[in-house]
This record gives structure tokens, C-alpha cells and sequence, in this order.
């Protein structure tokens, strides 16, 4: 998936070894079981469990979490080189154990005594599954400021009352952090905090899975009156936007990291079909057609990776990175689109159905246009900032 073609330049010495090592893993381990993984149920836990032990005894295990966690304290920098060969099947990171990158940062800068001695250990391990639950139905997913879902106080804790969508993972989460509005009213820029609630918590319910273009992992929640102990809220009370900021940032680059794996696989493939697939006059890669689906596709990946990584720079060194992060997620996602695109049309009929991974890596890129932040917010933030600083 990762070769001199699409080669990472940049990449370390001492982390290329480490790379190739992650990426054969996913290609000769995790791709061979997506369709197990995809269907659910309890033939993909078992998978899925499988696949974590074989990771652990391969050294690979929970590379970016600190150490202190039970990680291998991967930094971010050299990870970012690592998240592409992971991320190059969806389930890649929850099989060598990053996925749960995002909620352990979270808890462990934010959470409560309690909380990091009760929850951490056990989401680094895998024993535990954790999602994060903003956007409401109803309600602009790009406005927090409308979120209505509320929290009380009770004794002892507070009372979460409200409904959150497309919450990923949520059908499968042992946890769920949820931002809720603890004073004021909607659309009041102050008064939002974030809460984590035990998904086994009386009120917590599961209303309806919500399929994007027919793949299963976005569910609807409703949350009736659900009690949560005081020491669950995560951050000061009505500070959770600077929590989540923090959370979004680097979750929408590493999600960029991972779509670039996912567009190099769409690549492989395309280059692939293109070279092996014979007509009658000579094979499909002497069309100068199929020649410019190559090429354009090489080009927006050569082009996207060194601003994810310029962003991943930014993030690492902990400067504003508002910026390089919106370019980065407009670019990566529309990158493996459009790869994504040109290899289904390389194929052909046999880029439409079940014998390749092409559809699934189109939706990927399709919804990736709007989840995490439509295009449209990206563009006018970023276009905002450069215009309030004069340049860029």
C-alpha cells in the first residue's frame, strides 16, 4: 500500500521500519477480514479480538498512547507517518488499538481522580469502547451553540436529558462523552459542558442505527433523565468547547492521516487493474484516459500529504493551527474521493460491486465531505482567518 510511487519522503529512518511493519499487518491481517468486521455481531468481536492479540504479540499495539497509559508513546509526529499505513482499512486502528487515541487524551488532561483510575486503563487495553456524541437532530451540527440537550444538577451528580445523532460507535460504546448544556439557553456561547456517561446508565438508550450510504457504526441516541456522578464531568463546567476544540483538532487530522491511507489503497488498486486487465488491443493502462485518472490521482496525493503533515507540525508543537488543519481536511477528504472515483472508473462494473474494497473506500470519502465539518465550514473559517490576519 505504501511504495516508492506514493512514498513518504519525510518519513524518518527510524520510523520506516515501523511503518512497513504496520502496513503489511493491516494488508495481510486486517483487510482479509473486513467483510467479518463489517458485518458485526459476534463473529467480528471474536475477529476483532483476535486481531488485538496478534498485534500486542507483534509489537504493535496501542502505538501512539503514552506510555503511562499503557501505549508505546509513539509522538505524534513520527505516528502521523505510521496513521497512514493503520488507517489504510477502517478497522485498523481499533485492531492495533489507536482508536481509542482521542477519549484517552481527553480523559486523562480532563477527567476527574475517578475517573482516569476507573475508565484508563481499561480503553487502552480494548476492554473498554468509548464515543463522543455532539450533533443533534434538528439542530446544525456546524453550531454547538444551539445544542439543546441539558444537565441538571441532582444530588450528587447531575440529570442528562436530551438526544444526540450520528454518534459513531455509539450502538457498540461502553462510555459516551456528551456535550450538554448545564446553564443558560440556546444559542448562549457559554454554559456548555461535556459529561461522560456510562452507556449502561438507566434512561441511556440506543433509538435506531443510522446507516450512511448503507454501512453500519452511526446510531441515534436518547438519554431520559440519565443520572451521572458529579465527578464525570470532563473539564470545568462550561468550558467544553475548549475541550473539544482541542479533541476536534486532532482528531480531524488524524482522521486526514487515515484517508490518505485509504486513497493510497484506492490507488494500488486502480494502478493495478490499470496494468494487469487486457483488451484486445493491448492492456487498459495504454489509454491515455486511464492515463489521466493516474495521473490526476498521484497528483492529489502528492500534493495533500505534505499539508496533513504541515498541520501535524503545527498541532505537535502547539501553535494555532486552525488553518493548516481546515486545508488539511478539505484536501484529504476530497483527495480520497477523487482517487476513490478515478479507480471505480478504471474498473469498471467490478469497481460497483463486492469483490473489491472501491465502494466502501468512496462512501468513506463521500461522507468524509461532511462529517467531522462539512467542506463548506472549513472553507469560510479558514478563508475568514487569513482574511482577518491579511495573510497567509
Amino acid at each position: 500500500m505504501l511504495d516508492e510511487t506514493l512514498g513518504d519522503p519525510q518519513c524518518p529512518s527510524d520510523v520506516r521500519e515501523l511503518r512497513e511493519r504496520v502496513a503489511d499487518f493491516v494488508r495481510s491481517r486486517v483487510v482479509r477480514c473486513e467483510r467479518v468486521l463489517d458485518g458485526g455481531g459476534p463473529d467480528a468481536a471474536r475477529t476483532l479480538h483476535r486481531l488485538r492479540q496478534e498485534a500486542r504479540d507483534h509489537g504493535l499495539w496501542a502505538l501512539p498512547l503514552p506510555v503511562e497509559l499503557g501505549g508505546q508513546g509513539l509522538g505524534l509526529r513520527s505516528y502521523a507517518h505510521v496513521a497512514e499505513a493503520e488507517g489504510a482499512s477502517d478497522h485498523g486502528p481499533a485492531a492495533l488499538g489507536s482508536a481509542s487515541l482521542l477519549d484517552a487524551l481527553m480523559l486523562w488532561r480532563h477527567g476527574s481522580a475517578r475517573v482516569r483510575e476507573r475508565y484508563l486503563a481499561p480503553l487502552v487495553a480494548g476492554e473498554l469502547r468509548a464515543s463522543y456524541a455532539m450533533t443533534e437532530p434538528e439542530v446544525p451540527g456546524t453550531d454547538p451553540f444551539l445544542t439543546d440537550t441539558r444537565a441538571v444538577e441532582a444530588e450528587g451528580g447531575w440529570r442528562l436529558t436530551g438526544g444526540k445523532w450520528f454518534v459513531s460507535g455509539g450502538g457498540a460504546a461502553d462510555l459516551v462523552t456528551v456535550l450538554a448544556r448545564t446553564d443558560g439557553q440556546p444559542p448562549q456561547r457559554e454554559g456548555l459542558s461535556l459529561l461522560l456517561v456510562p452507556a449502561r446508565a438507566p434512561g441511556f438508550r440506543v433509538v435506531r442505527e443510522l446507516p450512511v450510504f448503507g454501512a453500519a457504526g452511526q446510531v441515534e441516541i436518547a438519554l431520559d433523565e440519565v443520572a451521572v456522578d458529579a465527578d464525570h464531568l470532563i473539564g470545568a463546567r462550561g468550558k467544553a468547547l475548549a475541550v473539544a476544540a482541542e479533541r476536534l483538532q486532532l482528531g480531524r487530522t488524524l482522521r486526514c492521516l487515515r484517508w490518505l491511507g485509504q486513497a493510497a489503497r484506492a490507488f494500488d488498486l486502480m494502478r493495478d487493474r490499470a496494468v494487469t486487465r487486457s483488451r484486445s488491443r493491448g492492456p487498459l493502462g495504454d489509454l491515455q484516459l486511464v492515463q489521466r485518472h493516474v495521473f490526476e490521482s498521484l497528483l492529489a496525493l502528492r500534493t495533500t500529504r505534505p499539508l496533513v503533515h504541515e498541520a501535524v507540525a503545527r498541532l505537535d508543537a502547539g501553535a494555532d493551527a486552525h488553518v493548516e488543519v481546515g486545508l488539511a481536511k478539505v484536501a484529504a477528504a476530497r483527495t480520497l474521493q477523487l482517487v476513490a472515483d478515478a479507480a471505480i472508473q478504471v474498473h469498471g462494473a467490478a469497481g460497483l460491486g463486492p469483490d473489491t474494497a472501491l465502494p466502501a473506500l468512496f462512501r468513506t470519502g463521500r461522507a468524509a465531505r461532511i462529517l467531522d465539518g462539512p467542506d463548506e465550514l472549513h472553507i469560510t473559517s479558514v478563508a475568514r482567518r487569513v482574511l482577518r490576519a491579511e495573510q497567509v
